[in-house]
């Protein structure tokens, strides 16, 4: 099981048995963001690009607890570079960290530091926390390499994928990948964060053949397919509880279709 809690746009924590990490935590500056970078508290960061949207406060929260940042050669140099612990991975390679295994994957879009650094090429991530494993897609376009993740190199229990348009994928090119992947359960991220990149996740929803998870900013959900939950608040930062639906069972272990409303 792996909880996943929503920070906006594309900032995730994820949580497995054996540890946490956050991916692309944009905070400061995020217009969705329910949280501070000060109240991060996790083993691990993960950046899959240099866009201030997405290594956003990877700086100040890897200074402040003293941890690693994952990502390719060049976005890792190039935090070692600022004094900071870093882990360089690239395309297609695996790394077993204590919290569980990465794989970085293709995605096709650039990588530039905020000053206008080119970084080479962007990344997504596949995290394993076994048995759970989760694709973060990333800014990506829509790309045949997808395909891989279908019971070739991985099997996706959650995918993480970008619906907002503009900068990558919109919904139908989304609807694909979903296609693609073949995930258990999806969940749209890159979206609404600003009127360019407005998109309505339960039209995503409709339109994929499988469970779809929409978090809201603050929300989390605990994920797995031998006993998928429903979306809980963070008591520390909420002020009601939260009802979601349930979604019946089908014999191939996968959820019916459908989307979890807030």
């Amino acid at each position: 099981m792996v909880v996943v809690t929503y920070h906006g746009h594309a900032c995730l924590e994820l949580a497995g048995q054996a540890g946490k990490v956050v991916v692309d935590p944009f905070l400061a500056g995020n217009p969705l963001a329910d949280c501070k970078a000060d109240d991060i508290e996790v083993d691990a960061i993960l950046v899959s690009h240099a866009h201030a949207d997405h290594m956003g406060d990877a700086v100040s929260i890897a200074k402040r607890l003293e941890i690693p940042i994952i990502g390719t050669a060049e976005v890792a140099n190039y935090f070692q570079s600022l004094g900071l612990r870093s882990h360089a991975m690239h395309i297609g390679g695996q790394h077993r960290f204590e919290f569980g295994r990465v794989r970085l994957t293709v995605a096709h879009h650039g990588n530039t530091t905020p000053d206008g650094r080119s970084l080479g090429l962007a990344c997504g991530f596949v995290v394993d926390f076994e048995p759970t494993t989760v694709y973060f897609a990333g800014d990506t376009g829509l790309t045949l390499d997808m395909k891989l993740l279908d019971g070739v190199l991985e099997t996706i229990d959650l995918a993480c994928l970008p619906i907002g348009g503009n900068f990558t994928m919109d919904i139908p090119d989304a609807v694909r990948a979903v296609e693609f992947i073949n995930p258990r359960t999806v969940m749209p991220m890159h979206y609404g964060t600003w009127p360019v990149i407005e998109a309505d996740p339960y039209d995503f929803a409709k339109r994929v053949a499988c469970k779809t998870l929409v978090l809201k900013p603050g929300q989390s959900a605990q994920v797995g397919w031998r006993n998928p939950s429903g979306i809980v608040r963070r008591p520390a930062r909420a002020g009601s509880t939260t009802e979601v639906g349930r979604h019946s069972s089908r014999q191939d272990g996968r959820s019916a279709p459908g989307a979890t409303r807030p």
